[in-house]
């Protein structure tokens, strides 16, 4: 069986110990762990393919061989122990450099894994500042590593559990204040680095802006990439994100579970099983949600705890995030760079409102985006993918690339999404054809997902890629079990948002728990 495709119709049992609902990278997680300790386990995914937001797809019309990672474009984040705990080999190409900050005023930086490089770039005062800040992270990222796999406590408590007692109080101020506040005790004098780090790690996915509470937890989570030969930096996936799911898929199937695709549920009665929408039904003690939260309530409907309930409404906030898919016919070229100069495109490239106060104009971008409406310029992560990852290309040399952008509203205060995607996409790509020009004609198709269309073509509640911002921290966020054998296991639940697989791995272990059986 391919590891995209699934059980259909007669091979779906109709009982299992643990029916698992979404076939996410969380939920296969889960289905692993659960199905490695004996139980008998049923993964129901309402798409035709396994794998969530972390999906490889063919989503060009007019380029249909070419291949792209059309939600989730990294891996930064999974645990390596998780890693080493599902035994699963996934093939990462380190980004060298990783970062590229283009402007219009023809200078830029260029940051790889050459660190005297790196701060040859930097006023005296900023190599200071950027090596203050990367040893501090260094060290929160080392004392916290333990604390993504296990229970999650309060900040405080997480503070005084796992981080060492010279940066505790810091650690708390950076989960609960902003990643502008936290930034400025640095000091850096040129402030486009400052919101080059602010918009990369504060704000991606974020449902905020610099300044909003809790966005410097964000930043935290963005910057605890710990794996191998990575040097603190997100990777590519050989052969895109699916490679991620479908490898975890297949390490499910191998310890026994059932994974059946096109297989939509529409409800579940705790302590029964689940209901799907071709009218049949799997009985089951356990069921955990690989979906967000929000959709594991509505499936619950009626059954669910008030304090649930609560928590989620307290939660609820929706995406504010573009993602532009585009085949491109040729490379970039950026007009800051002098002939010559080492190639960027493998790296993320940070399209930055410039100016005198950089930061000023993000805020204004979030103050457009509260109010309903599109900005002039957004912030924008490119991507080029296919020069570090081949492997996707079509055999025209088509090259797949993406424009993620943030922030953008979920609804418009004028207008329909419908009515203004193809002008505002057109805008986000003349953006980029300011950097590097001659990009808008090297366009050959153009996938675009507005908030809206993240919400229908993946099935996420909201359009919100990490289901609830991550400036909800640690046992502020969702719980994994949810009482009468529902267990929650998405990105909506500690540790954050994005590719990580902890939450599939710490709900699978309160299950077993819960059922008397050694945890995996």
């Amino acid at each position: 069986m391919s590891a995209g495709s699934g059980a259909r119709d007669n091979q779906l049992p109709s009982r299992a110990d643990v029916v698992v609902v979404g076939a996410g990278h969380n939920g296969l997680v889960a289905a692993t762990l659960l199905a490695r300790a004996g139980l008998q386990v049923v993964v129901l995914e309402r798409s035709e393919v396994v794998g969530g937001a972390a999906r490889t797809e063919a989503p060009f019309a007019r380029v249909p061989q070419l291949r792209q990672s059309t939600g989730a474009y990294l891996l930064g984040l999974m645990p390596p122990e998780l890693i080493a705990l599902l035994d699963v080999q996934i093939p990462l190409l380190r980004r060298d450099p990783h970062y590229f900050l283009p402007t219009l005023q023809g200078r830029s930086y260029l940051f790889g894994s050459d660190g005297a490089a790196n701060l040859a770039q930097l006023s005296a005062r900023d190599r200071a500042a950027d090596e203050q800040l990367g040893a501090e992270l260094s060290a929160l990222r080392s004392d916290l590593a333990p604390a993504w796999l296990a229970e999650p406590g309060s900040v405080e408590e997480t503070a005084y559990r796992y981080v060492r007692p010279s940066l505790q109080a810091a650690f708390v101020d950076l989960c609960r204040g902003s990643v502008a506040d936290y930034l400025a005790r640095f000091d850096f004098a040129d402030e486009l680095l400052v919101a080059m780090y602010a918009v990369t790690d504060g704000l991606s996915g974020l449902h905020a802006g610099p300044d909003t509470p809790g966005s410097g937890h964000n930043f935290l989570v963005h910057n605890m990439c710990r794996l191998p030969g990575a040097g603190g930096t997100w990777m590519v996936v050989q052969g895109g994100m699916g490679t991620v799911t479908q490898r975890i898929a297949d390490a499910a199937r191998a310890a026994g579970a059932v994974i059946a695709v096109d297989a939509a549920v529409t409800g579940i009665e705790p302590g029964v099983g689940v209901h799907l929408a071709d009218g049949r039904t799997v009985a089951a003690r356990v069921v955990v949600g690989g979906c967000d939260p929000f959709r594991l309530a509505e499936l619950l409907g009626p059954a669910v705890d008030p304090s649930i309930a609560a928590r989620l409404e307290s939660v609820r906030l929706p995406g504010s995030t573009m993602k532009v898919n585009l085949a491109l016919s040729r490379l970039p070229e950026f007009s800051c760079q002098p002939p010559g100069s080492p190639t960027p495109l493998g790296s993320t490239v940070h399209l930055l409102p410039g100016g005198e106060r950089p930061m000023d104009a993000v805020r204004a971008m979030w103050s457009e985006v509260q109010a309903g409406r599109l900005p002039d310029f957004p912030t924008i992560e490119w991507y080029v993918h296919t020069t570090v990852d081949p492997s996707l290309q079509d055999p025209a040399g088509h090259h797949s690339s993406a424009l993620f952008v943030q922030s953008v509203p979920y609804a418009l205060a004028e207008g329909t999404w419908d009515e203004h995607r193809d002008a505002y996409t057109a805008h986000v790509i003349g953006i980029a054809d300011r950097f590097a020009p001659g990009t808008a004609d090297a366009v050959a198709d153009i996938f675009a997902l507005a908030p809206p269309d993240i919400e229908r073509h993946f099935g996420i509640t909201g359009g919100h890629i990490h289901h609830v911002d991550n400036g909800v921290a640690f046992a502020d966020r969702v719980p994994y079990s949810w009482g009468n054998g529902v267990y929650a296991a998405s990105a909506g639940c500690h540790p954050a948002g994005s590719v990580i697989g902890a939450a599939g791995h710490n709900a699978a272990q309160r299950v077993l728990v819960d059922l008397g059986l050694p945890r995996a």
